[in-house]
């Protein structure tokens, strides 16, 4: 996948943010202030996603593509390879489980205000 798809597809998600809170290349997407994707702008060569801590073991097991979240908590985040190893459906669908598991931890009044 390509940095602007990955960029579109994610800002297309309800109450996503782009920020640089870090540096001028690490693109930062975030769901009421909290990160759910990084991706280093200068390189795209891969994706730090959060992850369900079961479900990024065996994802880790499964595809050499996938490796415990660089610079991030490694039990929460996977790092995902953008080089094609990892096909775009699954690029997708880890996307959108990373933002769901964000999603979920937002208080009540702020899903509301979301969903409305």
């Amino acid at each position: 996948m390509y940095l602007e798809e990955i960029r579109d597809y994610c800002l297309s998600k309800k109450g996503t943010e782009e920020t640089f809170p870090f540096d001028a290349t690490t693109l930062v997407f975030k769901v009421f202030g909290k990160m759910y994707a990084l991706i280093d702008i200068d390189e795209a060569r891969s994706i730090n996603l959060k992850c369900d801590p079961e479900r990024a073991e065996e994802l880790r097991e499964q595809y050499d593509g996938i490796i415990p979240g660089y610079h991030m908590s490694k039990k929460h985040w996977n790092t995902v390879s953008l080089d094609g190893s990892i096909n775009r459906s699954l690029v997708i669908e880890l996307i959108d489980h990373s933002y769901d598991l964000v999603y979920a931890s937002l208080p009540k009044k702020l899903r509301n205000e979301l969903e409305n």
